[in-house]
């Protein structure tokens, strides 16, 4: 009689990560959900409380007001009390957030519940792919960060369904307060789960980091060599905003805020948005049939997302950005000539739904996953919170203005040449990838350090990877 073995500790140790890293993802989730439900959601509270456009955009927008204050210190504190506790943190003020907005009398207190909900998005939006790199291995630390980028498209595409669902009762209050069962979720799933070892060793506690390591390794495996590396990167390391002035971090630093800057700048939270609006811009009247329209444009979101995730540890991370970065340029000029060809009406609303399937396909391959891929890699664990902040709250405050000035661009420049405007800002964003951002598929979280460290370029980076 043969027996079929028992699954091995090293097994046990790579399914711990994936749940750790399932669990730590619905952070992603809560950030795709509420920032894509405010799309079907608006369309009805403009009705409720007869808001202008201003107050329009204020409510669409509150939630970055509050993205950028949760960024700003998100960080900083995961530096201090550790990962673990700031992913709980948000989980708590997703769920207070969501019974705020969904039981506001007035439009005054919906923005004031927008802005907490955006707080917990600041906060998630960096804690939840700073925990999952700091517990993946080197060969799977792509996919598994990713997943993060793949539960906020399917968050985006649950909201989306949600709003569908709840059109014909114009429940737009059901689509704010179904969030706290995800907020449970991720609060409940966090719980048992420990911090990450680098952050343990960074605040002295080698033994406990130790333990962590075995369980996320597998208890036959010997991570001396591992715990080792993390201590020997920490001993070359300063603490502190300075650090970050250091000339051999500024770079990593330069690279991620300018990619935070780049993945909203052009334009994709335009769609996310207020997708139902551009669909209507198409030609599409029905607030169901645009809401509808903008399902299929989260549904390719999560596909190519799905697509990256399978491909980031294979192909690396460049190839990806830049053949992104291409298709999104691409795809933005083709929307702008599907609206400035309005003597063609027939035609225009196939051309526009063709350029946003494009479009978000193209960011969901290489901008969306690659941005916050990256700037949980290359940054020293000392100040690897930290930076993080900053990156996220360039990210979110390019995220608001554009928020802000998409109509006000459209009723100057028009329709088609804010998508133009957004394809010549995608077109630096190709030069600037191309340049200077380096990669870092294969590479251990300390491998990279000390390519700083050597001072040596960016490009540079990726050759170990490809020998």
């Amino acid at each position: 009689m043969i027996l079929e073995p028992a699954p091995s500790s090293r097994q046990k140790g790579g399914r711990f990560v994936y749940v750790a890293a399932v669990f730590s993802a619905l952070g992603g989730l809560l950030f795709g959900y509420d920032t894509g439900v405010i799309s079907g959601a608006i369309l009805f509270i403009e009705q409720d409380f007869a808001l202008s456009s201003l107050y329009i955009g204020i409510v669409v927008s509150a939630v970055l007001i509050g993205a950028v204050i949760g960024a700003a210190v998100g960080g900083d504190l995961a530096d201090h009390v550790g990962r673990r506790k700031m992913i709980l943190a948000a989980a708590l003020i997703f769920a207070l957030g969501a019974i705020g907005t969904a039981a506001a009398p007035n439009v005054f207190l919906l923005i004031l519940g927008r802005i907490v909900v955006g707080v917990a998005i600041g906060i998630a939006s960096e804690v939840a792919p700073l925990y999952i790199s700091e517990v993946a291995p080197a060969k799977a630390r792509g996919s598994l960060v990713s997943l993060n980028q793949l539960a906020i498209t399917i968050g985006i595409v649950v909201s989306y369904l949600v709003d569908y669902a709840l059109a014909p009762i114009s429940g737009w209050r059901y689509m704010m307060l179904l969030a706290v069962i995800p907020a449970a979720i991720l609060g409940l799933g966090m719980l048992p789960l420990p911090d990450t070892p680098r952050w343990l060793v960074n605040h002295n506690q080698p033994d406990e980091a130790r333990k962590v390591l075995k369980r996320i390794r597998g208890s036959n495996v010997d991570v001396e060599k591992e715990l080792d590396e993390i201590q020997q990167g920490l001993k070359q390391q300063k603490a502190g905003r300075a650090e970050l002035l250091n000339p051999l971090v500024k770079p990593a630093l330069m690279i991620g805020v300018a990619l935070a800057i780049f993945q909203q700048v052009t334009g994709i939270n335009t769609v996310i948005y207020y997708a139902p609006k551009i669909f209507q811009f198409a030609g599409v009247t029905s607030s169901s049939a645009a809401i509808f329209a903008t399902l299929l444009v989260g549904v390719v979101n999560v596909v190519f997302t799905v697509v990256a995730i399978l491909l980031l540890d294979r192909v690396g991370r460049r190839p990806l950005l830049l053949v992104g970065l291409a298709g999104m340029v691409s795809s933005l000029v083709l929307l702008g000539v599907s609206f400035y060809l309005t003597s063609l009406l027939g035609v225009l609303g196939d051309l526009a739904t063709v350029g946003l399937m494009v479009y978000v396909a193209s960011f969901a391959i290489g901008l969306g996953p690659v941005f916050w891929l990256l700037v949980s890699e290359i940054y020293p664990l000392k100040v690897r919170g930290l930076a993080m902040s900053i990156a996220s709250e360039a990210n979110w405050g390019s995220n608001l203005i554009v928020a802000l000035t998409f109509l006000t661009l459209i009723q100057f420049i028009g329709r088609s040449g804010t998508f133009w405007f957004y394809a010549v800002i995608g077109a630096f964003a190709f030069v600037f990838a191309y340049l200077l951002v380096p990669e870092t598929k294969g590479r251990t979280l300390e491998e990279i350090e000390n390519h700083w460290r050597a001072g040596k370029h960016p490009r540079e980076m990726g050759k170990k990877a490809k020998e």
